[in-house]
């Protein structure tokens, strides 16, 4: 059972509207507990889900943009930005503590955003939760495309350890985990293996995703090989008519919520819009 932290804040979002007031605070699950900031409010609910190592300061953008007629809904996954650390960094987990910060927050029904990583976690939380996901929208993430084998894992362990000095520096700004270079590299490569196992779980999809991919390349893929994971999406745009790409933007993996918020925030307007209607 989850429960708010007795010392978090909580104040309404409109002082003529205490209905979801905003609240800020530790959500307490399996041995951890995580920082969660949830903006309150009548609006469709919207919680979004981070990169691998990043926080939720990554949303700051997209949010800024579509403003307050939406409720927001943002926590930093184990071990990262203000959460606390954990014996299990495993990517069921991560889908486990999209239930939670849920349940915590006393929503049912939410339109989910993910950005990279946080991408392949949405698509598998909304496969498994149709009647509770409103929607779908994976910002450079969520393609059925990934390095995997041994010499794939290798490579990822070789650039982690390569890494493994500027990791603590990078850390305040959200870019890396309260984890060593060993369990960093351990991550992504469970990461890639589920992208690489994806397009069965896209198949199956009944809710709207929306992509928005960048088009440039990105640290530790070039711009051919990122080009080939975004093309691996075609195939399932042919057989499921619930996906599709609404935007390709020129910004590159890292810095798509940052040079092109607009673009994803447009996405999640369009699918709170759509469900408001459907409400109607």
């Amino acid at each position: 059972m989850t429960t708010p932290n007795p010392t978090s804040r909580t104040h309404p979002t409109d002082p003529s509207d205490s209905t979801n007031p905003s609240w800020t605070g530790m959500v307490p699950v399996d041995d951890t507990a995580l920082a969660v900031t949830d903006t309150g409010g009548p609006g469709c609910p919207v919680v979004y889900l981070n990169g691998a190592y990043a926080s939720q300061r990554h949303w700051r953008h997209v949010i800024g943009e579509l403003g307050a007629g939406l409720r927001h809904i943002t926590f930093d996954e184990r071990a990262r930005g203000r959460s606390r650390r954990s014996a299990d960094y495993s990517f069921e987990a991560c889908v486990r503590d999209v239930d939670a910060v849920l349940e915590a927050r006393g929503v049912d029904r939410a339109i989910v955003v993910g950005w990279s990583y946080g991408a392949a976690t949405a698509v598998h939380w909304a496969e498994r939760n149709p009647d509770r996901a409103m929607g779908v929208v994976c910002a450079d993430g969520g393609l059925p495309y990934g390095l995997t084998g041994e010499e794939g894992q290798e490579r990822i362990r070789t650039l982690f350890r390569k890494m493994r000095f500027l990791l603590p520096l990078v850390r305040p700004f959200g870019l890396a985990a309260r984890m060593s270079a060993d369990q960093h590299a351990e991550v992504n490569i469970e990461a890639n293996q589920v992208h690489a196992d994806l397009a069965p779980v896209l198949d199956r999809v009944t809710v709207p995703v929306r992509y928005v991919l960048a088009t440039d390349g990105n640290l530790g893929g070039g711009d051919e090989e990122m080009e080939e994971a975004r093309a691996s999406l075609d195939p399932v745009i042919a057989r499921n008519p619930n996906i599709r790409v609404s935007s390709k933007v020129p910004s590159n993996h890292s810095h798509i919520l940052r040079k092109d918020f607009r673009a994803v925030a447009a996405v999640v307007r369009e699918l709170a819009t759509a469900s408001d209607r459907k409400a109607g």
